[in-house]
């Protein structure tokens, strides 16, 4: 389980104040400051009231939840890289202890296809540094019996800190996909996963955010944050509502400690939705760009320099060579994004992400102010570069 401190938090929040990298999903050689950083058996019956009459009885949708929450472990052979006294001491891979070393990570999974695909975090599969080659990775997931099962992995997104993995199985148990963009503060929610190597483990608590972004974890975020206890071996693992249907997949916790305070964030559900799919279909998540584009927030000061009336929207302040076909529809540095496709745009995750969004090949509408006047520029979605 990834953690970050206040520290990181603050840090995180200074680099967007200084300004952030919107659509820059490759190198781009005219500026840096890119971030490098469930159909089947479903659960439906609703939560009764408890005998006491203070708190539902989840007991029914833990009974039912559960068993689609799986254990996995990811290992791979790192080989030790070579030195300079290799020559002298020659290259024996079992002098000194050997020429490599077992890399291994645990965490959690959540069944979401009854033929096999478990979705989970992309860190539980590579690791926290996620430097590793995919194809030497060793994954075995253990479901609810507790059998041992190999799992071949079908893609990671990095993006969003999720992978998706596949099992050779059939009638498995799944949790229903649910709305997260319908979650309401205070709502109950349980996290189920394997803390500390603890198996079905199933922890209470409430929505305390939703849509929480700009934190600094991943690139692309929509978290639901929740005070349910989540520790370390819950990533991956499912953020389940009072309906049992799936609104997050846990990922992260805040702590200064390790453990849990409170503060945990699972990426929402409608988020892993489009992730799986994608995943699932074409192996990696596509998503639009329209290049290398830096923005910085609107303050009431450079709102008034860029004569803006008000402070809503974001300054363009600097555009790359890849985004050469933005630049040649009409943006220019200076001016201020007010709206895409007809939506406010309010801070630079969500311009980020509704840029991502948008189909490849269409042509998305920036609504912006230039020298103060409002003009509308047609810019095309493309593909971003292979890396």
């Amino acid at each position: 389980m990834r953690r970050f401190t206040i520290i990181a938090l603050l840090l995180a929040g200074l680099g967007f104040v200084a300004g952030r990298v919107i659509t820059g999903l490759a190198d781009d050689g005219a500026g840096a400051g890119q971030q490098t950083s469930t159909p089947s058996r479903a659960v439906t019956a609703p939560a009764a009231a408890s005998a006491g009459g203070t708190l539902p009885d989840f007991t029914r949708i833990a009974e039912r939840t559960v068993p689609t929450v799986a254990s996995i472990s990811a290992r791979q052979t790192v080989r030790r890289q070579p030195t300079p006294f290799d020559s002298f001491f020659g290259t024996d891979d079992d002098f000194f202890g050997g020429g490599s070393r077992v890399q291994s990570s645990l965490g959690s999974g959540v069944v979401v296809g009854a033929d096999g695909y478990i979705l989970t975090n992309n860190h539980v599969v590579t690791g926290e540094q996620q430097r590793v080659a995919l194809r030497d990775l060793n994954i075995t997931v253990s479901l609810g019996d507790r059998h041992d099962v190999a799992a071949a992995l079908i893609g990671v997104d990095p993006a969003t800190d999720l992978a998706l993995l596949k099992i050779d199985a059939k009638s498995l148990p799944t949790i229903p996909w649910g709305d997260s963009s319908k979650l309401r503060i205070a709502e109950w929610v349980l996290a189920i996963g394997n803390p500390y190597e603890l198996n079905s483990t199933v922890t209470l608590g409430i929505v305390s955010a939703v849509s929480r972004n700009n934190l600094g974890i991943s690139q692309y975020e929509d978290f639901v944050q929740t005070d349910a206890a989540i520790n370390p071996g819950n990533s991956g693992g499912a953020l389940v509502n009072a309906r049992g249907e799936l609104v997050g997949i846990n990922t992260v916790i805040f702590s200064q400690s390790g453990g849990y305070q409170g503060i945990g964030f699972a990426v929402s559900s409608n988020l892993a939705k489009r992730v799986f799919n994608d995943l699932r279909q074409f192996g990696e998540v596509r998503r639009g760009t329209i290049g290398y584009i830096q923005v910085l927030p609107l303050t009431p000061q450079l709102a008034s320099e860029l004569s803006a009336p008000d402070t809503q929207g974001l300054a363009i302040a600097g555009i790359g060579r890849s985004a050469i076909a933005a630049y040649k529809a009409g943006l220019r540095v200076g001016d201020v994004v007010k709206t895409f496709n007809g939506t406010n745009v309010t801070d630079a995750g969500q311009l980020y992400r509704l840029i991502s969004d948008a189909p490849i090949g269409s042509t998305a509408t920036l609504g912006v102010l230039h020298e103060g006047k409002s003009q509308s520029i047609k810019v095309p979605i493309e593909k971003p570069p292979s890396r």
